[in-house]
C-alpha cells in the first residue's frame, strides 16, 4: 500500500487534484487516527472534529498546486504542518470571538514534552514555545511537530527528513528539554 501511495503521490505532480483524490481514501484512516490523537489531548468540548481537521488539511493540500512528494511519510510530514496550522487558527479564532474574555485554549500535553499527564498547557503558549524553538533549531521545532502534532514514529520521521534514526532520537530529547523550560519557567 505504501508503494501505491507514493506511485499516486508522484502522480500528482502533474495531475494533482486527480491523484489526491485517489490518496485519499488510502490515508484517510491514517490521516483520521492522527487528527484523533491529537485532538484527544484538547480540551474537552472542543469543536473541531477529527473528520473536519482531515478535511481541512485535504483542502489545504489540494489547494497548494503540484508537490514533488518524495514519498508517503513525505506527504504525512506536509499533513502535520497543516494540522498545527489549523488547530492554531482555530485556537486564535475561538479566543478572538471571547474578546476580553480571558478564555484560553488549552490542550493537555503528554508525558513526551516532560510536563505531567495532568498538566494542561495553553495551546497558543505551545504555538509560540514551538516557534522560539524554530528560531534556534528549525530541525528540531519539525520533528516536535511530526511527533506532537501528526503522532509520527522515529522512524517516519527520520524517513521524511533523510536522516538517521538516532539523530531524529537526539534532537527529540533536546527539543523535549528546550520545550519543558519554555512551557515552565520554574523548571
Amino acid at each position: 500500500m505504501s508503494t501505491a501511495i507514493t506511485k499516486l503521490l508522484n502522480e500528482s505532480r502533474t495531475d494533482e487534484e486527480s491523484a489526491l483524490d485517489e490518496v485519499l481514501p488510502l490515508v484517510y484512516a491514517e490521516m483520521r487516527r492522527l487528527a484523533g490523537a491529537y485532538l484527544s489531548r484538547e480540551r474537552v468540548g472542543h469543536t473541531l472534529q477529527p473528520t473536519a481537521l482531515v478535511h481541512e488539511v485535504y483542502l489545504k493540500l489540494a489547494g497548494q498546486g503540484p508537490v514533488a512528494w518524495q514519498n508517503r511519510a513525505h506527504f504525512f510530514g506536509a499533513a502535520s504542518t497543516l494540522m498545527r496550522e489549523i488547530l492554531i487558527d482555530h485556537a486564535r479564532s475561538k479566543k478572538r470571538k471571547k474578546r476580553g474574555s480571558g478564555m484560553r485554549t488549552y490542550i493537555e500535553i503528554d508525558a513526551a514534552i516532560g510536563v505531567n499527564d495532568d498538566n494542561q498547557l495553553d495551546v497558543l503558549a505551545v504555538d509560540e514555545a514551538l516557534n522560539e524553538l524554530e528560531r534556534l533549531d528549525e530541525r528540531q521545532a519539525k520533528i516536535v511537530e511530526m511527533k506532537f502534532f501528526a503522532g509520527m514514529t522515529i522512524e517516519e520521521i527520520a524517513e521524511v527528513l533523510d536522516i538517521s534514526p538516532a539523530t531524529i532520537k537526539r534532537d527529540w530529547t533536546s527539543a523535549k528539554l528546550l520545550l519543558t523550560r519554555m512551557l515552565d519557567p520554574s523548571s
